[in-house]
Protein backbone atom coordinates (compact mmCIF):
# COMPACT_ATOMS: atom_id res chain seq x y z
CA UNK A 1 0.00 0.00 0.00
CA UNK A 2 1.42 3.15 -0.89
CA UNK A 3 0.88 6.49 0.71
CA UNK A 4 -2.01 8.01 -1.23
CA UNK A 5 -3.96 4.64 -1.14
CA UNK A 6 -3.11 5.00 2.68
CA UNK A 7 -4.82 8.04 3.42
CA UNK A 8 -7.82 7.68 0.90
CA UNK A 9 -8.50 4.12 2.68
CA UNK A 10 -8.51 6.04 6.22
CA UNK A 11 -10.51 8.71 4.62
CA UNK A 12 -13.05 6.65 3.22
CA UNK A 13 -13.21 4.52 6.57
CA UNK A 14 -13.37 7.46 8.08
CA UNK A 15 -14.93 6.23 11.72
CA UNK A 16 -14.79 2.59 10.89
CA UNK A 17 -13.34 0.90 13.98
CA UNK A 18 -13.86 -3.13 12.43
CA UNK A 19 -11.49 -4.96 10.38
CA UNK A 20 -7.67 -4.82 9.90
CA UNK A 21 -5.18 -2.40 8.92
CA UNK A 22 -1.92 -3.82 7.71
CA UNK A 23 1.34 -1.30 8.97
CA UNK A 24 1.81 0.67 5.86
CA UNK A 25 -1.92 1.88 6.09
CA UNK A 26 -1.33 3.09 9.91
CA UNK A 27 2.07 4.44 9.18
CA UNK A 28 1.91 6.28 5.79
CA UNK A 29 -1.44 7.92 7.42
CA UNK A 30 0.29 8.89 10.82
CA UNK A 31 3.13 10.88 8.63
CA UNK A 32 0.54 12.05 6.54
CA UNK A 33 -1.35 13.70 10.16
CA UNK A 34 1.67 14.74 11.30
CA UNK A 35 3.11 16.84 8.21
CA UNK A 36 0.22 18.36 7.10
CA UNK A 37 -0.33 19.32 10.89
CA UNK A 38 3.26 20.61 11.13
CA UNK A 39 2.70 22.56 8.05
CA UNK A 40 -0.13 23.90 9.07
CA UNK A 41 1.13 25.03 12.05
CA UNK A 42 2.86 27.70 10.01
CA UNK A 43 -0.27 29.03 8.73
CA UNK A 44 -1.94 29.22 12.08
CA UNK A 45 -2.18 27.38 15.56
CA UNK A 46 -6.34 27.46 15.41
CA UNK A 47 -5.83 25.94 11.79
CA UNK A 48 -3.64 23.07 12.98
CA UNK A 49 -5.90 22.46 15.54
CA UNK A 50 -9.00 22.25 13.53
CA UNK A 51 -6.99 19.76 11.49
CA UNK A 52 -5.81 18.01 14.15
CA UNK A 53 -9.47 17.83 15.57
CA UNK A 54 -10.97 16.33 12.10
CA UNK A 55 -8.70 13.90 11.55
CA UNK A 56 -9.08 12.52 15.39
CA UNK A 57 -11.80 10.12 14.40
CA UNK A 58 -10.05 8.62 11.34
CA UNK A 59 -6.99 8.40 13.62
CA UNK A 60 -8.93 6.55 16.26
CA UNK A 61 -9.94 4.13 13.87
CA UNK A 62 -7.08 3.60 11.79
CA UNK A 63 -5.80 2.43 15.37
CA UNK A 64 -7.86 0.43 16.09
CA UNK A 65 -7.78 -1.49 13.02
CA UNK A 66 -3.98 -1.71 12.82
CA UNK A 67 -4.19 -2.99 16.77
CA UNK A 68 -7.08 -5.86 15.28
CA UNK A 69 -4.34 -6.84 12.80
CA UNK A 70 -2.18 -7.73 15.68
CA UNK A 71 -5.25 -9.75 17.41
CA UNK A 72 -5.26 -7.02 20.07
CA UNK A 73 -8.66 -5.10 20.92
CA UNK A 74 -8.70 -1.38 19.71
CA UNK A 75 -9.32 -0.57 23.45
CA UNK A 76 -5.65 -1.06 23.77
CA UNK A 77 -5.20 2.61 22.59
CA UNK A 78 -6.44 3.88 25.87
CA UNK A 79 -2.60 3.20 26.77
CA UNK A 80 -1.64 6.47 24.98
CA UNK A 81 -2.91 8.33 28.31
CA UNK A 82 -0.22 7.18 30.60
CA UNK A 83 2.48 9.21 29.74
CA UNK A 84 6.31 8.52 28.30
CA UNK A 85 6.27 4.52 29.07
CA UNK A 86 2.37 4.39 27.68
CA UNK A 87 3.62 6.17 24.36
CA UNK A 88 6.34 3.37 24.59
CA UNK A 89 4.16 0.48 25.16
CA UNK A 90 2.04 1.64 22.50
CA UNK A 91 4.06 2.13 19.65
CA UNK A 92 5.86 -1.43 20.54
CA UNK A 93 2.32 -2.63 19.81
CA UNK A 94 1.53 -0.75 16.97
CA UNK A 95 5.17 -1.92 15.04
CA UNK A 96 4.20 -5.86 15.98
CA UNK A 97 3.95 -7.79 12.60
CA UNK A 98 0.32 -8.61 11.27
CA UNK A 99 -1.38 -11.97 12.71
CA UNK A 100 -1.07 -13.56 8.89
CA UNK A 101 -4.15 -16.01 10.00
CA UNK A 102 -7.50 -14.97 10.09
CA UNK A 103 -8.63 -13.65 13.90
CA UNK A 104 -11.88 -12.09 15.38
CA UNK A 105 -11.69 -9.31 13.55
CA UNK A 106 -11.30 -10.52 10.41
CA UNK A 107 -9.47 -12.18 8.03
CA UNK A 108 -5.70 -10.59 6.96
CA UNK A 109 -5.61 -7.75 4.77
CA UNK A 110 -4.50 -9.15 1.05
CA UNK A 111 -1.82 -5.62 0.24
Amino acid sequence: MNFQDAVKACFQKYVDFSGRAKLPEFWWFFLFCFAVAVVLEFVGSYVSWAFSLATFLPSLAVGARRLHDTNKSGWFQLIWIIPILGWIAMIYLLVQPSDPADNQYGTAPSN
